[in-house]
C-alpha cells in the first residue's frame, strides 16, 4: 500500500469495528479434526460449478440470454469427495511480530504471513430446544413474513488451511460508498431541508440461488436516536431515517467477551441462538452476535483526537452548538491524563482553537471548548484540511489517531461535493487516521452525509440529542466509540442447501458486500470498538428434517487496527439440533433485540411487517424486558408511535 504525503491542499484539489447465560441449556465447544459438513459442501459446490463454467466456456460466443440457458441446462460432473482438510494448531512461529501496540491486543496471534492466510474454525455440541415445525414459505396473504434463529458459548478452535474463497454470487447490491465514493440519490423527505437516503429493504433468497450472506458490521447508533428525537417531538420519523441494525445495535446486550490469550487469536466472541418467528412458527429467527475485547482503559495507549467543530450560523440553537460544547466536556473528562485534544472549527473560514494538549491541562482544554460560538457559512471542506493537517502532527503508529466532527452536516461553501470530500477521508483511514462523526439539530440535517463520512473514515456514527446520549456514546460506551479493537471487519453467514430453504438478512442493506469480495481485502468494511456489541437477526425458513443438520456457517474476517495490517479469518458452525422449540426460550436479549427491529420494519414500512401491528411489537417488547432503563425507553417509544399512527396506544389497551 503506497503512503499517504501530507500535501494537504493539493490533495484535497486531487480528490475535487461475565456474560448472563441466556435461558438456554449452556454449550460447549470442543476441538475437531475432521473436515466439517460445510467444507464437503463448499468442496463439492466448487467442483460442479467448475463443470458447469467449463461447459459455458465451450461454447462459441452468445449472447447473454443464450449463456444463462447453457448454465441452466448444463449438466454438472459427478462432485468428487473431498479430501481431509489439512489442520494444525496455530503456533508461536505463526504469529505476528510483535509491533508498538495496545499490550491487550497484542495477546491475539493476528498473522501478517498473507491476506489469504488462516482460518479458525469453531463446532458447537451440544443440545437446546428441540425440533422445529415443518416451514412454508408463503401463509395467508403474504409472501414473506419475518423471522430469526441463535447459539452461545465459549469455543476451543483449531487453525485450518483456508478453504477456497466462495463462488461469485451475481445478485443486486446498492452503490458501495467505501469502495467507489459514489452516494445514492438523497430522499430529501424529512421536515424542513433533511436529507436521508432508502437503501431499499432485503428481499427472501433462496439459498439454492445464493446461499452466502455478507455484510460489513455497523456499530452506528445514529437512527435510533434520530427517531427518538423526532417520536418525542410528536412525528414519526421519515421512512428512510429508519435503518433496522442501529435499533438493534442501540442496545447492549450480555455477550461473554474473548478472553486475553486464547489460542484462537480473535479480537471477539461469536454467539449465536435461534428461535421460532413469534409471528409465525413455520419461520425461525437466526441471530448472529459479535462481542469484541474489552481493552482495560488503564492498560490502553494513548488516544490523540481531533475535534472539528461547525460553527457555522446552522448550529447556533441549543440542541446543536450548545449539545456539541457538553458532549466535548463530557468526552475531556472521561480521557486520560496521556492522551491529547486539539480543537479546529469551520464555518466561513478555519480557525485553530486548540493546538495538540495533553488532557491532564483541562482547565485549558474545557476553556476552549466555551468560548465556541457560531455564525456564517459552513466550509467543510477547509476545515476537515486543516483537522487532517493537526492530527498528522500527533499522529503515532500503533496509538488511536483520530479526527471527531461535530455538525448537522450540511456544507454549503467551498468544495461542497460529498464525494471529494470522502475520497480524502478515506485516503487518511488507510494510513491510520480515522473519523466518527456526531451529529446535532433537526430541520436541515444531513444524515446521508454523516453516515458514509463515519463509513469512509473507518469510524463510527452517533446522533446527540440529549445530555443522556452524550453521556453514553462519551462517557459509557467510550472505549467503543474511541478505541478501535479490529478494522475492516466482514460477517459471511453460508446457509446449508440441505437444511435451510430461504432466509433474509433484517437490516444491513447500505452494509451489502459482494461474496466474492469477503475475502478481498482491498474492500472497506466496518470497524469494531472496544467491548462493543454487534448484532445480526436472519428470518429463516428450514427444511423439515434440519434439526438433524448443520444450519449455517459464520464466518468472521479482520484486520488488526493500524495501515497496512493483514487480515484473518474464524469460523463458527451452528447445527440444528440447537434450536430452540419455542420463541419463549429464547433469551431475554435475543427477544429484545427482535423487538427493536420488529419496530424498525413497522417504522420503515417494511413489506415483511404488515400483519405485524405496534401494539403487537409493545407485547412483544413488554415480554423481553430486562428491567433496564432503555428497554422502558424503547417501550415509550413503541407507544408513541402507536398514537401517532392513528393505533390506540398499546399501554392503555393493556
Amino acid at each position: 500500500m503506497s503512503r499517504l504525503h501530507l500535501g494537504l491542499p493539493i490533495l484535497f484539489m486531487l480528490a475535487a469495528c461475565t456474560q448472563k447465560e441466556p435461558a438456554m441449556e449452556e454449550m460447549d465447544y470442543e476441538l475437531t479434526e475432521v473436515e466439517t459438513e460445510s467444507d464437503q459442501r463448499r468442496n463439492g459446490y466448487l467442483a460442479q460449478e467448475k463443470a458447469e463454467a467449463e461447459v459455458v466456456a465451450s461454447s462459441d460466443e452468445a449472447s447473454a440470454d443464450r449463456d444463462q440457458g447453457l448454465r441452466a441446462s448444463a449438466t454438472p460432473a459427478p462432485a468428487p469427495k473431498a479430501e481431509p482438510t489439512e489442520r494444525r494448531y496455530l503456533e508461536d512461529s505463526d504469529e505476528e511480530e510483535a509491533a508498538p501496540e495496545t499490550e491487550a491486543l497484542d495477546d491475539f496471534a493476528w498473522t501478517d504471513a498473507s491476506t489469504v492466510s488462516e482460518v479458525s474454525v469453531q463446532r458447537a455440541s451440544g443440545v437446546t430446544g428441540g425440533r422445529t415445525r415443518g416451514p412454508v414459505l408463503a401463509k395467508g396473504k403474504k409472501e414473506n413474513k419475518p423471522a430469526s434463529i441463535a447459539v452461545t458459548g465459549t469455543a476451543s478452535t483449531v487453525v485450518a488451511d483456508l478453504p477456497p474463497a466462495p463462488p461469485p454470487v451475481v445478485k443486486p447490491t446498492v452503490p458501495d460508498v467505501v469502495s467507489d465514493v459514489t452516494l445514492p440519490p438523497v430522499d430529501a423527505n424529512g421536515d424542513g431541508t433533511e436529507a436521508y437516503v432508502h437503501y431499499g429493504v432485503n428481499d427472501m433468497t433462496l439459498v439454492d440461488k445464493d446461499r452466502f450472506s455478507t455484510f460489513a458490521v455497523d456499530v452506528d447508533t445514529a437512527s435510533y436516536a434520530i427517531t427518538r428525537r423526532k417520536l418525542e417531538s410528536g412525528m414519526l420519523p421519515p421512512t428512510s431515517a429508519v435503518r433496522v441494525e442501529e435499533f438493534v445495535n442501540a442496545f447492549h446486550y450480555d455477550y461473554t467477551g474473548p478472553k486475553s490469550g486464547n489460542n484462537d487469536g480473535a479480537p471477539f466472541a461469536v454467539h449465536m441462538e435461534a428461535a421460532p418467528s413469534p409471528f409465525d412458527s413455520t419461520h425461525q429467527v437466526l441471530r448472529v452476535g459479535v462481542k469484541g475485547l474489552e481493552i482495560d482503559v488503564d492498560d490502553r495507549e494513548p488516544m490523540h483526537l481531533t475535534f472539528l467543530v461547525d460553527t457555522s450560523g446552522s448550529m447556533s440553537s441549543a440542541d446543536k452548538i450548545g449539545l456539541a460544547k457538553q458532549s466535548l466536556h463530557t468526552l475531556t473528562e472521561n480521557l486520560q491524563p496521556h492522551d491529547t485534544v486539539a480543537l479546529v472549527t469551520y464555518a466561513g473560514s478555519t480557525q485553530v482553537l486548540l493546538k495538540p494538549t495533553k488532557v491532564s491541562e483541562q482547565r485549558t482544554i474545557h476553556s476552549a471548548i466555551d468560548s465556541l460560538s457560531t455564525g456564517g457559512g459552513t466550509h467543510m471542506s477547509t476545515g476537515m484540511e486543516l483537522a487532517y493537517n493537526l492530527a498528522s502532527e500527533t499522529a503515532v503508529r500503533g496509538h488511536e489517531n483520530r479526527v471527531v466532527v461535530l455538525s448537522d452536516g450540511d456544507a454549503n461553501i467551498g468544495r461542497t461535493n460529498h464525494e471529494d470530500i470522502l475520497a480524502v477521508v478515506g485516503q487518511f483511514a488507510e494510513e491510520g487516521i480515522t473519523l466518527s462523526t456526531i451529529g446535532f439539530g433537526m430541520g436541515n440535517y444531513k444524515d446521508v452525509l454523516m453516515e458514509q463520512l463515519a463509513n469512509q473514515g473507518d469510524g463510527n456514527y452517533a446522533y446527540i440529542d440529549s445530555q443522556a446520549e452524550a453521556d453514553k456514546v462519551f462517557g459509557e460506551d467510550l472505549g467503543g466509540t474511541m478505541l478501535t479493537i479490529a478494522k475492516d471487519v466482514k460477517l459471511q453467514v453460508e446457509f446449508n442447501p440441505d437444511a435451510v430453504i430461504a432466509y433474509r438478512l433484517i437490516g444491513y442493506e447500505n452494509r451489502d458486500i459482494a461474496d466474492k469480495d469477503f475475502r478481498n481485502d482491498r474492500v472497506d468494511a466496518g470497524e469494531i470498538g472496544s467491548g462493543h456489541d454487534v448484532t445480526a437477526l436472519y428470518d429463516v425458513v428450514l427444511r423439515k428434517d434440519a434439526s438433524s443438520k448443520e444450519l449455517a456457517t459464520v464466518r468472521v474476517r479482520a484486520k488488526k487496527p493500524g495501515a497496512d495490517s493483514a487480515a484473518r479469518e474464524w469460523a463458527t458452525v451452528f447445527d440444528g439440533e440447537m434450536l430452540h422449540s419455542e420463541y419463549a426460550q429464547a433469551s431475554k436479549d435475543f427477544q429484545l433485540a427482535y423487538s427493536a427491529a420488529t419496530f424498525a420494519e413497522l417504522l420503515r414500512g417494511s413489506p415483511y411487517v404488515v400483519e405485524v401491528s405496534f401494539y403487537d411489537v409493545f407485547a412483544l417488547a413488554s415480554r423481553a424486558s430486562r428491567g433496564l432503563d432503555e428497554d422502558k425507553e424503547l417501550l415509550k417509544l413503541i407507544d408513541t408511535a402507536a398514537k401517532l399512527s392513528g393505533e390506540r396506544s398499546p399501554m392503555v389497551r393493556r
